[in-house]
């Protein structure tokens, strides 16, 4: 039996392109499709390629459903530890030493929103929205997570998106500064490629020292032991309740969540 190819990579004239493939699951970000996220890149690393393209496959609706539910724990375990296999995805991504262009077509939601801010350009269609959903699952976001949108985004903005779980369109993400560019759907992928060759030719040490400087700058952001270990046991506590084991459950039966504030 053949095994599926969840993530495949191609790569032409110095440009990768990098394709999530899982439509059974609507290329939810499960640990597969992760781990393939991560080997990609680091075949990538340190040989010709100047530039990669993170993109859905053709004709997906949906370019990523965000997390796998179904393998998030439970039973009191932390949902996003520093092991999760899509918060492993979202630190390849960022150290990546050359620009990576998401690409989207389709609806990004929860954990898949973290993974296209973490790209260093985003160019979308009109097709695109955005939501973040922790709060439909009763799921306590992490602190890493969390400072990577307040590094994108105005805290009114993060605060409304994640107390809502509303999806934002394209202009809207393109007014807030989420995308770069909002193309028609026609021109997509042109446009990102021809934005992506004008990277090609210049100084990929300089750039990949930028995007590292710019990373450390962003990233790094200090906290108070005292601080974090009070916001993990807020989130311990939030994990630890009966709405997170309610929320989980009531996404995999395909119900309405009925949240008790217990």
């Amino acid at each position: 039996m053949v095994k599926d190819v969840l993530v495949r990579t191609s790569v032409s004239d110095h440009i990768a392109v990098v394709t999530i493939d899982n439509p059974r699951t609507r290329n939810a970000l499960n640990a597969a499709v992760t781990d393939g996220i991560v080997d990609a890149l680091g075949h990538l690393e340190g040989g010709e390629t100047r530039v990669v393209v993170l993109r859905a496959a053709p004709g997906a609706s949906v370019w990523s459903a965000g997390h796998d539910i179904s393998e998030l724990p439970t039973s009191g375990r932390d949902p996003l530890p520093y092991s999760d296999p899509l918060e492993r995805a979202l630190r390849a991504v960022r150290r990546f030493p050359s620009p990576i262009i998401a690409m989207v077509h389709g609806s990004v939601w929860g954990g898949a929103f973290d993974l296209v801010l973490s790209c260093d350009l985003v160019v979308a269609d009109e097709t695109a929205t955005f939501a973040i959903t922790p709060a439909n699952l009763g799921l306590p976001y992490n602190t890493a997570g969390l400072l990577h949108f307040l590094g994108r985004l105005p805290q009114n903005l993060v605060k409304e998106m994640f107390f809502t779980a509303a999806p934002i369109d394209a202009e809207q993400a393109q007014r807030w500064l989420v995308v770069n560019h909002v193309v028609a759907s026609a021109e997509l992928e042109s446009f990102t490629m021809a934005l992506a060759a004008t990277m090609v030719p210049k100084a990929p040490l300089a750039i990949a020292v930028l995007k590292e400087q710019l990373r450390v700058l962003t990233d790094y952001q200090p906290v108070a032991a005292e601080v974090y270990e009070r916001v993990q046991g807020l989130r311990r506590h939030a994990y630890d309740s009966e709405d997170y084991e309610e929320g989980v459950a009531a996404f995999l039966e395909r119900r309405t969540p009925i949240f008790k504030g217990r």
